[in-house]
């Protein structure tokens, strides 16, 4: 057996923790021995999260605020660093959905997802890379994505563009920060949340689910979805020093599955001596580019969950 992932000494801002994933994450760091920023935007679930993380023997403080700009971020740092003497990792869960078609989104659901998400990440890590900059001795900085981001959705025309660029910030961050010894990664967790329960072919499920049955092997490998503290262990090992030598990677883990995407490569290339016009484009598209063409939006395997409830 490995040895176990001590992270005692160390201290993690977690934003968005007090419900799902982000609850999960927090309870996992703490678990492993990290002192723990609980942060959202609804005080008392905050505060419930850093009561069982005292129960269970951790350390933890509540910052009720919502993230997005630069006041809130500085308020999350300046709370590691009073509370517990410095700041190690951050991890940007915080994330709120408005979806929409292209036609029907309004303005304030765009700029509200965006806010939160891009701009959110941005802000947190910024100021944590200062404050890992200022410490001198490295640091961690966690970003989390989304299977939209990767491949786009429908209806998620805001959710789909922010964790794409999260996804773009945590390539840039990782050069930027390289000679600092500060990692950063994105995670793109899949889990089982009220979200989840709602689509339509997991509706099945949901009842199981809610009294406390297991996930199919099927939904927990093909779909990659299990319950929000299966996500957390990929968070524990990056804020971990056997992380150490891995940054700038989009990590996806749900279920039973740990993948590592791809960065967005050139898949096809052509030349025309003197360069293209139109014409010679249409003319050559299917001889060069065009076979190459890539997949886009989620795609899961059909599930036949029915017939599995059944038995």
């Amino acid at each position: 057996m490995s040895a176990a992932i001590d992270l005692s000494g160390t201290s993690a801002v977690v934003t968005g923790a007090g419900r799902g994933l982000g609850r999960a994450y927090a309870t996992a760091l703490a678990d492993a021995g990290a002192a723990v920023v609980v942060n959202d935007l609804d005080r008392e679930s905050a505060e419930e999260v850093v009561a069982l993380i005292g129960e269970r023997g951790g350390r933890a403080v509540a910052v009720a605020v919502p993230v997005g700009g630069a006041d809130a971020a500085d308020a999350l740092v300046d709370a590691a660093v009073e509370s517990f003497g410095r700041l190690d990792v951050l991890i940007t869960n915080a994330g709120v959905l408005r979806d929409g078609v292209l036609w029907k989104m309004t303005d304030e659901d765009f700029d509200l997802v965006i806010g939160t998400h891009l701009r959110g990440t941005f802000t947190c890590a910024r100021a944590a890379a200062r404050r890992f900059r200022e410490q001198g001795d490295g640091g961690r900085i966690i970003v989390v994505g989304s299977p939209a981001g990767q491949h786009g959705n429908v209806g998620q025309t805001n959710y789909a563009a922010a964790k794409a660029g999260i996804a773009a910030f945590a390539r840039t961050w990782a050069l930027e920060l390289a000679r600092a010894r500060v990692t950063v990664n994105a995670i793109v967790p899949t889990a089982w949340t009220q979200m989840t329960a709602s689509i339509p072919i997991y509706e099945p499920l949901a009842d199981a689910v809610a009294k406390g049955e297991p996930l199919p092997r099927e939904v927990r490998q093909a779909h990659a979805i299990g319950m929000p503290e299966d996500s957390a262990p990929l968070v524990v090992f990056l804020a971990s020093d056997a992380a150490d030598e891995i940054t700038g990677q989009a990590i996806g883990i749900g279920g039973d599955k740990l993948s590592l995407y791809s960065h967005p490569p050139e898949v096809a290339t052509a030349f025309h001596d003197e360069g293209w016009t139109p014409e010679l484009i249409a003319e050559n598209w299917s001889t060069t580019l065009g076979p190459m063409t890539q997949r886009y939006g989620i795609e899961l395997p059909a599930l036949d969950l029915e017939a599995q409830t059944r038995t």
